[in-house]
């Protein structure tokens, strides 16, 4: 069962040197600002935590893994300050993830819309569920995937994000996005996904925890401007939410 909290929840559980961390909102795994800010706390926790040198990111039930932003705080946002806090959230947890010490592993068990392909793109490894498609629904609603870009980019290319953004109505299935890069590895079942990400996840967890933050800086060479990016570009996209298209688009897709 789901959690039934407005703000939604989020769990950590730490085992044999890996930390599985869990949330869950019951409108399809989707993230409010409260949400999101306990995960950027969480990671940057976790990042110091010399217990621990695998991070596993999963979400609730075997349905969606992460709706993205949430509608009702979207159409919420009253004025630039509101929406550039909201969309802030997003840019703090893909900027968390990205300075993180430790490996992330995504386990993306269902559908993923919008920010959750962002935060899907912000781990270093993905194994997926072929129910795991993807869809970047932005436009469609009169804003843009500008937060979570630069995440989505690094990973499947522009030419990749361009197809996906420009069809914001069209699910791309799991196979295309491991085609592009995004997950590493498809399951036919969460039982065999399940089964090789701890078996993934304990090998790599043997390793040198030194080597492997090392590494990771490697792997997020180039992103070191990301910090201000983001935020400016959760300025931007609150300014877009404020637009009466956006507003007129929102409620329409509410009803």
């Amino acid at each position: 069962m789901g959690t039934k909290r407005e703000n939604g929840s989020l769990y950590t559980r730490i085992e044999h040197k890996v930390a599985t961390v869990e949330f869950g909102h019951p409108a399809s795994n989707s993230f409010v600002a409260e949400l999101l800010d306990r995960l950027t706390n969480e990671l940057d926790k976790l990042s110091e935590n010399r217990e621990i040198s695998v991070i596993v990111l999963k979400s609730e039930g075997d349905r969606a893994f992460c709706a993205g932003a949430s509608f009702d705080e979207l159409m919420a946002i009253s004025n630039l300050e509101e929406g550039k806090v909201f969309f802030s959230g997003f840019a703090n947890v893909i900027n968390a993830m990205r300075k993180c010490k430790k490996i992330i592993v995504g386990r993306v068990q269902g559908k993923t819309v919008g920010g959750g392909v962002g935060l899907a793109s912000a781990c270093d490894y993905v194994f997926a569920s072929e129910n795991a498609a993807i869809r970047l629904s932005e436009l469609s609603i009169g804003i843009a995937p500008l937060v979570i870009a630069p995440a989505v980019e690094r990973k499947i290319g522009k030419t990749a994000l361009a197809e996906l953004s420009l069809s914001p109505t069209e699910w791309k299935n799991a196979y295309w996005a491991k085609e592009k890069g995004l997950f590493a590895k498809v399951f036919g079942s969460l039982k065999d996904l399940d089964k090789e990400l701890e078996f993934f996840t304990q090998k790599l967890s043997t390793y040198n925890p030194d080597a492997l933050t090392e590494w990771k800086k490697i792997l997020w060479e180039g992103t070191d401007h990301w910090d201000k990016l983001l935020t400016e570009r959760a300025e931007v996209t609150g300014t877009l939410v404020l637009s009466d298209f956006t507003k007129n688009a929102l409620s329409k897709f509410k009803k």
